[in-house]
């Protein structure tokens, strides 16, 4: 069997473009991954066309070996454009092999040790009663745990006031849901860790689940800090790549959840080798995926194998279209959980003519700014 070809589907999905990966043999089998990258989805494709001129005419069975080839051939090694592209291939040579095996790609990394996988949506964050409704709404569909996004810019060192909104909105949704709702609060590295450390302790009496990327990305060294006085669980690691990019954050146990995402951090195998060296560190693994119907059910044949396993991200109102895009393969869930996908491969089909209906429209993250006009972080 030899690759023939790798192609891009791009597909218009409200905030973001999902792009989608498909490795085509000459057997006739095919293979689907997800290497969206929210805002660069064109520097994304620019790259996967590059490495499919390495990948054409070799075997796609050789995954390990391709991985390392795409990886140390590239001489500037590294960041979200070159380890995006490479995880959506990845993702896509393990479905081929799936198939080719006839089994789900998780029996391939050792089988379920999990039968199904709970699963948490987002809520955004703004007005307390808005958020409140938000939460309401995954309640109904079954799902017990939501994340909040409720912080606003925030300086390096700043007043109490964006601290008591984002605690006024958690204090509401735990208010209305109950102690049996778990709450995650996603600070999207606005805070410093000065600041992230007055969050923490006034977030405590609403017993959160994990406190998400509290401070910036960048040195995860400055994690330290806040790690020292923290009681709520502590989670960070969707803007790092590969296990190279986590090791710091796992080896000095900085934060109790590991969050890499299967489109960003170097693919299938790669996440299950991060979360491994979390699990030598009792750090559990929630893999972040904030992002389209094959970069979730390939999260959720990691989620099946990892013992570690936490709680899944899962997008749950994006787009109309989302469900329109899956020939087959949707998601199935029952009491706020995922069933473990049955298919050879992934186990996912896309329909390329109702992704051809929702074409790439140039998008990108919200600019924030602090009252004075200066940056801050998104």
């Amino acid at each position: 069997m030899k690759i023939t070809d790798i192609d891009v589907l791009v597909c218009q999905a409200g905030r973001r473009n999902w792009t989608f990966v498909k490795v085509s043999t000459d057997e006739g089998v095919t293979g689907l991954g997800e290497a969206t990258l929210f805002g660069y989805e064109q520097p994304v494709i620019a790259a996967i066309e590059r490495f499919a001129h390495e990948m054409v005419g070799h075997d796609p069975l050789r995954i390990e070996h391709h991985w390392q080839r795409l990886w140390r051939h590239t001489f500037w090694r590294g960041g979200p454009v070159f380890s995006t592209a490479i995880s959506g291939i990845e993702q896509a040579l393990w479905d081929i092999l799936g198939k080719v095996c006839g089994v789900p790609v998780y029996q391939l990394l050792g089988g379920a040790c999990r039968d199904s996988v709970r699963l948490y949506g987002g809520i955004g964050g703004g007005d307390p009663k808005e958020v409140v409704e938000r939460a309401q709404r995954l309640h109904d569909r079954g799902i017990t745990a939501a994340k909040i996004s409720p912080f606003p810019a925030t300086g390096a060192v700043d007043s109490i006031r964006p601290v008591m909104e984002a605690v006024e909105q958690v204090r509401a949704v735990r208010e209305a849901m109950g102690p049996e709702f778990d709450i995650m609060v996603e600070c999207h590295g606005r805070l410093s860790p000065t600041m992230a450390i007055l969050a923490e302790e006034e977030l405590r009496p609403y017993y959160p689940l994990f406190m998400e990327e509290p401070a910036r990305c960048e040195n995860p060294a400055s994690m330290r800090k806040l790690a020292e006085h923290a009681k709520i669980p502590i989670a960070a690691g969707e803007r790092l790549y590969t296990r190279w990019g986590l090791r710091e954050l796992i080896e000095n146990e900085w934060i109790s959840v590991v969050q890499p995402d299967v489109c960003h951090c170097g693919g299938i195998m790669e996440l299950k080798k991060i979360a491994a060296m979390a699990e030598t560190h009792y750090i559990a693994c929630a893999p972040h995926n904030p992002y389209g119907p094959v970069a979730t059910v390939a999260s959720l044949h990691l989620d099946a194998c990892i013992p570690n396993f936490l709680i899944q991200e899962c997008p749950m109102w994006d787009v109309e279209w989302r469900d329109d895009i899956v020939a087959s393969g949707h998601l199935e869930t029952e009491n706020g959980s995922a069933k473990l996908p049955t298919g050879p491969g992934l186990g996912i089909e896309l329909d390329e003519d109702e992704i051809a209906k929702h074409p790439f429209e140039m998008g990108g993250q919200r600019a924030w700014f602090l009252a004075d006009g200066s940056v801050a972080d998104t």
